[in-house]
């Protein structure tokens, strides 16, 4: 182990065993539910929890298709129906935000990372739900756009609304939008 990596290991464990009352916290919205801001969301966010901190990670508009499981039907009116139609399926339907071409972006991102071992969005996703990652869905946005919290994978909090994003937000050292 290199001398860098060592006392990483030791701020890490330093972080890790500190009393709740100096837990450090990190508060995000992830509003897009694009696969590179995806990936970037969970990887800061699982690299936070790692280190000890409280990750607080507030999922809104479509921010939400990463909680969303595979199987997931959304939409009980027609403007609903349509909505999850054509924005439809979970996580692994995520494209990247450039060079998607109809799915063929995220079949090459896809086949280049399994080739460097980089874990796969679902694979961050169960992650962060492994590491205690608090993980709320927007109220608002699942009304507006007929998500229902049934439709999350397990492990995904119950709604909450802004406010309540906010008051986590106060108490962290940092606030990030994704």
């Amino acid at each position: 182990m290199t001398p860098d990596v060592a006392q990483a290991m030791e701020q890490v464990n330093a972080v890790a065993s500190a009393p709740d009352d100096r837990r450090k916290k990190i508060s995000m919205v992830v509003m897009s539910g694009d696969m590179d801001k995806l990936f970037g969301a969970f990887i800061i966010g699982t690299g936070a929890a790692a280190m000890g901190m409280e990750v607080t990670m507030f999922f809104t508009f479509w921010g939400l298709r990463a909680l969303k499981r595979a199987d997931a039907k959304t939409g009980t009116t027609f403007f609903g129906k349509m909505m999850g139609l054509m924005y439809g399926g979970g996580i692994e339907k995520a494209s990247p935000s450039k060079f998607s071409f109809g799915g063929m972006g995220r079949w090459m991102f896809g086949k280049m990372m399994g080739a460097h071992n980089v874990a796969t969005l679902p694979q961050l996703r169960d992650l962060a739900i492994d590491l205690g990652i608090n993980m709320y869905g927007c109220q608002m946005s699942m009304d507006v756009m007929e998500i229902p919290q049934e439709s999350f994978v397990k492990g995904v909090k119950d709604p909450v609304g802004v406010g309540f994003f906010i008051a986590e937000a106060q108490e962290s050292q940092v606030t990030l939008f994704i």
